[in-house]
């Protein structure tokens, strides 16, 4: 429309300021569907605003949606509509259209905006898959340009197929209350031109039937509308004829010359001829066979390969532009276009970069061959080089140019030209003519449509390279002044927010009535005019005299009164005769239609998984042929055929990524078109994909998550798991301590470490049986390893006495160590122990009471801790002491060695006297007998090994008087120092063996080994003496094996772009923590870190204290005092990445202790949306489905004896070794199902052998750097194209004697060629990675024998494509399916091939595997370097330098072959960096 511009400033004001003509339209839209026809500039935008004010207030609940036919419309509307209702949503094709596919993306929409802003195909989509229901959730419906609606152009769909299958609307002026209720939305159409052409009163029936509105124009104000619209005055100017247009070349020395090798050229000269006649030699009988036959003669009946069509459509275009224009103009294009082409000369250059090289160069041979002259821009020679017609343009431009700046108006023009090579022509002559190109007189622009057009193809795409600026530049630059005249395409007339301006001409006279009236809305400023060229004496003048007529009797159409007419919804008769075939999908509302069945197709196989070998297209083979088989080998006079007139039919194939019952389609020869025939066969196929589970109730391709019922409830977990950067709050980790209710009930333990005195544990919890791998080891740095005997537990009786005892004894056993996160009073432990069979605990009693006499009878700590010299005297000095500090409240402490009674030297006591602990006291005196003491070791870990420390421990001698002895036996201070380990120990065996009997508790997962359980769930956070890495890992490979053959097994039509997303989904960290919520598993993961030396006992209930002043804020992980009976729950932190990687864990360990089927049963138990079926299962239901045959070609059966294995059924090999190109064999699909199966088993066999492989113990880091060295893209190729045998080729030839013999010979044959594939492009690339193979191979096989470092590089040089590494994966599935899931056969398989082999070696010999790339960065990191890679093409090399700060630049460079070259350059850099730098 574009006349929002004008409207802007009374698009801010209130109703009231609205003029009255604005305000009668927006009434009458108020009671009933119309169509406002106005003229361009006249505010139809403000009514339309206007209008959706009122019925956001009208309909609350639903939204209006203004449709816009181009994006660069959508946009200006988008900012005036914004301007005055605020929340606007804008959605047009270019706004990352895979994100629309999202159901909530379109709720969202509804939900945040009032008004929706897109192109009229984005609301036709969004309503034809079901995201948009237009009766319920659509109030108003806008129609800018409303002229469009017609045929099958999206405005009139949305119609046609939505909107009159809707109940009739009950109100139009009532606010809405109750219930949404499903019905007509209101339509609301603007328009400058109701009409395209033809007779007035039946266009505007028509387009007032397509959308149930009636036209209207102002009547009441009609003499307002007529004030603020500024028609130009209409002018017209007559030019000579032009010469001959069969002769015109004459005049044009560069046309000439075009012509001269265009006339010269022979189709069955061209290499693409030469190449399809080759191919077609080649193939069997068969559908490829006929469609290469097709193309064939196709191509030599049009002469329409690249080089024959590029070259006689610049000719065409050179010599309409000569006609047009004049000889300059031609000449200047021809040289222009050529010029541009030669400079991409190169085979990798941008322009004709989709053609083979030969093609290419056959292309440049004839352009080289056009004997240029070089264009001159002298005035003459431009003045006399160009048409009458431009002359008369030229005089025009000058008269319009003089009359604007009488009224002291600066001169602002748009010219129209319908094609676009002629603006860029007509451009060039302006700016170099000498009466228009100087600055003061014509600054130009060009403005070029983006869309296809009759005028257009592949070759002369090369002309968007002679535009100099980009559309926006231009389009500021006229509205800012700095161009005044711009050249444009009918891009111009509508949908671009151009200013209004002085002066519109149109070169060519207007194809119809919208682009007369469109174009002439231009032209709106108060004195403007609008000139129309006719060539005088033709019939230009009688067509616009049409148009005038055509115009006044429109105008008096809608300017007369109107009734809206009774519209029935549209004949579901389609064009051609045949019932327009329509499906809906009720739970959505998804529509396929007839129109939208191929455009759904082609989206359907665009998002196949693909390689660069062609694309997976769907292939339309019409019935019968257009062109008879052999045609293009017959002789000229025999190549005469009648045109077929009908009827058609049509045979559609999909690719053969689908199995073979969906990939072909056929309609019977009864549809009177080729379109009406290529659209059924379409519906047939997209409706047999949908009832095939192929398409989800959208009728689009399956999600990325590829399972539809789990879209919304995932996404939902994942806003309740991933709240703060990948955390989730959950309750704390399981408390065995704590009782299930308020029982009282008391447990007794015996604990007894080797050579010490048994200890009682008293528990309100009955601690489970402790098998003999279960009981706890601690590690004493002195005394060495030791065992520790956890007895069974049994009920007890305790007395208040008892209780009150144990307490005690407890607080006394941890007091000395602990004390400082203890209150003495506090005596309400989550656990109590006894020493009754301590040898000296009568001694140490009578000293406890001593204490107790000598405190006056007072419980305080003071009764722990005595002050030596005043127990030494008392109690004789005894020698059976524990440990000493070195003060009272909590001084450091020492073990007690003994008493010093003789006398030190001066220089010793002198020594003492230093001491750090008596540096505050003054004149402190040496007074005997001394204490001998030594350090104690530091509080441990003791559950963690330890070597045997055998060092000196220094003694010191510190004062009685300033020191204080802690009242414990030496059974105590053993028991003291091991308790936390010991109660460490216990709390993570209650935890798993909670975890066996309630989420574990089904067999056979309740058999899982203690050891396996607790290393699964240890967090390495913990800092325990295993954590759950290894098994993570190896239950990571465990879980996407199983996942995959499942998947396999339960899909069988699903492709491998489905199976991968859908396991993608299945093991995503997310899933996996989902499952792991749901089923609580956090509350048995191990992740409080234990740290003895911040140890704090636990509590039933927790006393008030503050943080102790050695309990800094770190030790918010370590032992947490759990125990007591709080309500409320602990909360803590936990990533989902741990919660997805105990899961997997699990799976290690149930697959550690029962192979793949206790894998199967655990991964079973966290569901992961999928029906799981034990891998013998799997594998009987993939067998199921394949056919027993012996029809296999003796290429294939080479392969068995390369792999060393027979196949029972053959199709699995068949399959596995058919590329997705391959159209000969329909029984199976291709091979890339089997790859899929494969890759996830080869990661699963290789993580297994890494796991288990003796001595090594590997990390999850080692395991993967070894694992990425054997399972590359690189070392796969090599592996395939290693493979071969030799096989007898002898054939008869002349003997010695000249009789007939036969010569003994062999050949090899390689695996790779026996991939069965029908593309040429394939068999370069084996030809040339082949080649490349055989020159680098010793390097690589002497690395890999015996070389230190792993190859990366060279195996980068191989630049093998993806497909060599295809067939090994796709093999090892297939042998695994075969062999009924034997991995014992995969694994002589993978020996056979020579990958075991290489990792073997790898493990066994140390090979450094880490990547280059990869050791570099690690350097850098080290050393706090940044690394540049640096890129640069030369000579067809490839060129990477590699700088780092204070190093030499490193370089190596590479034959350019596209992205791969780029990588084995950097490589190979890499390489050499380390190298010479010297990093290890």
């Amino acid at each position: 429309m574009g006349d929002a511009q004008d409207d802007v400033p009374s698009l801010s004001s209130d109703v009231t300021t609205t003029r009255s003509y604005q305000q009668e339209m927006l009434e009458a839209s108020l009671v009933e569907n119309i169509i406002i026809a106005q003229d361009t500039g006249s505010g139809k935008t403000h009514i339309a605003v206007l209008r959706m004010k009122i019925e956001c207030d009208r309909e609350p609940r639903k939204v209006s949606w203004f449709i816009a036919p181009t994006v660069a419309l959508c946009e200006q509307q988008r900012d005036v509509i914004g301007g005055a209702i605020g929340s606007v949503g804008l959605i047009h094709g270019g706004l990352e259209p895979k994100q629309w596919t999202d159901p909530n993306m379109w709720k969202s929409v509804l939900q945040n905006n009032r008004v929706v802003v897109s192109t009229p195909q984005v609301l036709l989509d969004a309503l034809s898959h079901g995201y948009i229901n237009l009766g319920l959730e659509i109030g108003l419906l806008i129609f800018d340009e409303a002229h469009h609606a017609n045929d099958d152009h999206p405005m009139n769909c949305i119609m046609k197929n939505f909107y009159f299958s809707l109940p009739q609307r009950q109100s139009t002026t009532t606010i809405s209350h109750g219930p949404v209720r499903e019905e007509r939305p209101m339509i609301l159409g603007l328009t400058a031109s109701p009409m395209f052409g033809g007779n007035a009163a039946m266009a505007f029936r028509t387009l007032e039937m397509n959308l149930d509105s009636v036209i209207r124009s102002p009547r009441q104000n009609r003499g307002e509308l007529a004030a603020h619209v500024h028609r130009p005055v209409f002018k017209h100017v007559l030019y000579d004829p032009s010469p001959p247009y069969n002769t015109c070349h004459l005049i044009s020395k560069n046309l000439s010359a075009l012509k001269t090798v265009n006339d010269a050229m022979d189709i069955e000269k061209d290499p693409y001829v030469i190449s399809l006649r080759a191919q077609l030699a080649r193939m069997p009988q068969g559908p490829d066979r006929k469609r290469v036959d097709q193309k064939l003669s196709k191509t030599v009946q049009k002469k329409s390969s690249y080089t024959h069509k590029g070259i006689r459509d610049l000719y065409t275009t050179a010599h309409d532009i000569c006609y047009d224009l004049g000889p300059w103009a031609a000449d200047w294009y021809i040289q222009r276009v050529v010029e541009k082409a030669l400079e991409k000369e190169s085979p990798y250059g941008e322009i004709t970069s989709p053609w083979q090289a030969k093609e290419k160069k056959y292309l440049n041979d004839h352009l080289k061959q056009i004997n240029l002259t070089p264009v001159s821009y002298e005035p003459a020679s431009i003045e006399s080089g160009i048409s009458a017609k431009l002359r008369v343009l030229i005089r025009t431009l000058e008269e319009e140019k003089d009359y604007s700046e009488s009224f002291n108006e600066l001169y602002s023009g748009l010219l129209f030209v319908t094609r676009r090579d002629a603006v860029l022509a007509l451009a060039a002559v302006l700016e170099n003519h000498p009466r228009t190109g100087s600055p003061s007189q014509f600054r130009v622009g060009c403005l070029l449509g983006s869309s296809e057009s009759a005028y257009r193809n592949s070759f002369l795409d090369i002309t968007r390279k002679l535009l100099r600026e980009p559309q926006s530049v231009t389009l500021d630059d006229f509205r800012s002044g700095v161009k005044n005249l711009i050249v444009a395409t009918s891009v111009a007339e509508e949908g671009l927010d151009i200013q209004a301006c002085g002066n519109v001409i149109r070169w060519d006279v207007p194809n119809n009535m919208a682009s007369w009236a469109q174009s002439r809305g231009r032209a709106r400023r108060k004195r403007s005019t609008f000139v129309l060229m006719f060539e005088a004496g033709g019939v230009d003048d009688a067509r616009i005299a049409e148009f005038e007529a055509l115009e006044r009797e429109m105008v008096a159409l809608y300017n007369a009164e109107r009734q809206a007419i009774k519209i029935d919804p549209p004949s579901i008769d389609g064009d051609d005769g045949f019932d327009q075939c329509e499906f809906k999908v009720e739970s959505t509302g998804a529509l396929l239609t007839l129109q939208a069945a191929v455009t759904h197709l082609n989206h359907f196989c665009s998002v196949l998984p693909s390689s660069r070998h062609g694309g997976l297209l769907p292939l339309y083979d019409i019935d019968p042929p257009d062109m008879p088989e052999g045609w293009h080998s017959l002789a000229p006079e025999q190549r005469a055929t009648a045109p077929y007139r009908g009827p058609f039919g049509c045979t559609l194939t999909l690719p053969k990524l689908l199995p073979p019952e969906l990939r072909i389609h056929t309609v019977e020869r009864i549809y009177p078109s080729k379109r009406s025939a290529y659209q059924h066969v379409a519906f047939k196929a997209y409706h047999a994909l949908y009832e095939a589970g192929l398409l989800n109730d959208h009728l689009l391709p399956l999600t990325s998550v590829v399972e539809p019922e789990l879209e919304e409830e995932v996404k939902e977990m994942l806003k309740e798991i991933e709240k703060r950067a990948g955390m989730t709050s959950v309750t704390s980790e399981l408390d065995p301590w704590l009782t299930s209710g308020d029982e009282e009930n008391w447990w007794s333990t015996e604990v007894a470490v080797d050579g010490m005195a048994p200890l009682t544990l008293m528990t309100r919890v009955e601690i489970p049986v402790l098998e003999q791998d279960e009981q706890p080891v601690l590690y004493h740095p002195q005394r060495g390893q030791l065992g520790v005997k956890i007895s069974s537990t049994k009920p007890v009786s305790l007395s208040a006495e008892d209780i009150q005892e144990a307490q005690q004894t407890t607080r006394r056993l941890f007091w000395s160590l602990y004390g400082q996160r203890m209150k003495w009073p506090h005596l309400d432990f989550g656990y109590l122990f006894a020493c009754s069979s301590d040898p000296e605990s009568a001694t140490w009693k009578e000293r406890r009471q001593w204490a107790l006499d000598k405190e006056q009878h007072v419980d305080s700590e003071k009764l722990h801790s005595v002050n030596a010299a005043d127990f030494g005297q008392d109690h004789g000095y005894p020698t059976d002491l524990t440990w000493v500090r070195d003060g009272r409240s909590f001084g450091k402490m020492y073990r007690f060695i003994g008493w010093q009674h003789e006398k030190l030297s001066a220089e010793e006591e002198a020594e003492i006297c230093e001491f750090k602990a008596y540096s505050r006291i003054e004149n402190i005196e040496v007074t005997y007998p001394l204490l001998i003491v030594e350090p104690i070791p530091n509080r441990s870990n003791f559950l963690l090994p330890l070597p045997v420390s055998t060092a000196n421990v220094k003694r010191f001698f510190l004062l009685p008087k300033y020191s204080y002895f802690e009242l414990l036996s030496s059974t105590e201070r053993e028991y003291s120092l091991f308790i936390p380990s010991i109660l460490r120990h216990l709390t993570v065996t209650m935890i798993v063996k909670s975890l066996r009997s309630s989420l574990f508790f089904r067999a056979p997962l309740s058999q899982i080994p203690y050891p396996f359980l607790t290393t699964a769930v240890t967090a390495p956070v913990s800092s325990d003496i295993t954590n759950y890495q290894r098994l993570e890992t190896l239950g990571d490979a465990v879980l996407k094996f199983v996942v995959a053959a499942n998947l396999l097994a339960a899909y069988p039509l699903w492709h491998e772009g489905y199976l991968t997303r859908r396991k993608d989904h299945a093991v995503s960290n997310s899933r996996l923590a989902k499952e792991a919520v749901k089923r609580s598993l956090f509350r048995w993961i191990i992740r409080t870190r234990f740290s003895p030396r911040k140890f704090r006992p636990k509590y039933l209930i927790e006393p008030e204290q503050p943080a102790p002043e050695d309990n800094p804020a770190e030790e918010e992980k370590d032992e947490p005092a759990v125990g007591s009976r709080k309500t409320r729950k602990e909360i803590e932190e936990l990533s989902t990445k741990m919660l997805a990687d105990v899961v997997e864990s699990l799976i290690g360990a149930a697959y550690v202790h029962g192979g793949f089927d206790l894998g199967v049963s655990c991964a079973k138990l966290f569901g992961l949306g999928l029906e799981w079926k034990t891998l013998s299962d799997c594998v009987d239901m993939a067998l199921s489905r394949v056919e027993s045959t012996d029809e296999v070609s003796k290429q294939l059966i080479n392969v068995e004896k390369m792999l060393g294995y027979e196949f029972k059924r053959k199709l699995l090999l068949v399959e596995s070794l058919t590329h997705a190109s391959y159209q000969y064999d329909d029984r199976t699909v291709s091979y890339e199902r089997m790859e899929f199966l494969g890759d996830a088993l080869l990661d699963m066999v290789v993580t297994d052998f890494l796991y288990n492989y003796p001595g090594k113990a590997y990390g999850p880091g080692d395991m993967h750097i070894r694992k990425s060295a054997v399972v590359n893209t690189h070392f796969l190729a090599y592996i395939c194209l290693r493979c071969s045998i030799s096989v007898d080729a002898s054939m008869p030839g002349p003997g010695p004697s000249g009789r007939v013999v036969v010569t003994p010979k062999t050949t090899a044959v390689h695996l790779y060629q026996c991939l069965q594939h029908s593309s040429t492009v394939i068999l370069e690339e084996q030809r040339l990675t082949s080649s490349r193979f055989n020159k680098i191979k010793d390097e690589i096989e002497t690395s890999l024998r015996s070389g230190q470092m792993f190859p990366w590089a060279a195996l980068t040089r191989l630049q093998a494509p993806k497909l060599f590494s295809d067939m090994i994966e796709s093999l090892i599935g297939a042998v695994y399916l075969d062999s009924k899931g034997n991995m014992d056969t995969i694994r002589e398989l993978l020996k056979k091939l020579g990958i075991s082999t290489c990792l073997e070696r790898l493990v066994r010999d140390d090979v450094d595997v880490l990547h280059p790339v990869s050791r570099l960065s690690v350097w850098a990191s080290r050393n706090q370097a940044k690394i540049q890679y640096d890129y640069t093409e030369e000579r067809g090399r490839v060129i990477c330098t590699i700088n780092v700060e204070g190093r030499e630049p490193v370089s190596a460079e590479t034959e350019k072959r596209g992205h791969a070259s780029q990588e084995e350059a950097r490589f190979t850099a890499a390489e050499k960096a380390i190298a010479v730098w010297a990093v290890n």
